[in-house]
């Protein structure tokens, strides 16, 4: 993975986005396309990295919905 992907993921992890479904978002090369391309345009609006990690983050887990948010903690349990 590289660098900059890395550490995307680690501060999206930062802000509760659960490891499964940033596993995918990485694993998937559009989806990575799409994270990295927005990521880089809100720092190019001079946003810092955990401004940008908290906007994405509270997107994609409004996005989930509270129940598959909730399934994945019951089922790693």
């Amino acid at each position: 993975m590289q660098q900059s992907n890395l550490n995307i993921y680690q501060r999206l992890r930062d802000f509760n986005v659960p490891a499964p479904v940033l596993d995918e978002i990485f694993s998937n090369d559009e989806d990575l396309k799409t994270l990295t391309k927005s990521w880089q345009e809100l720092k190019d609006q001079n946003l810092k990295d955990d401004q940008i990690a908290e906007a994405v983050a509270e997107i994609i887990l409004k996005e989930l919905g509270d129940d598959f948010i909730q399934s994945l903690e019951n089922s790693s349990i």
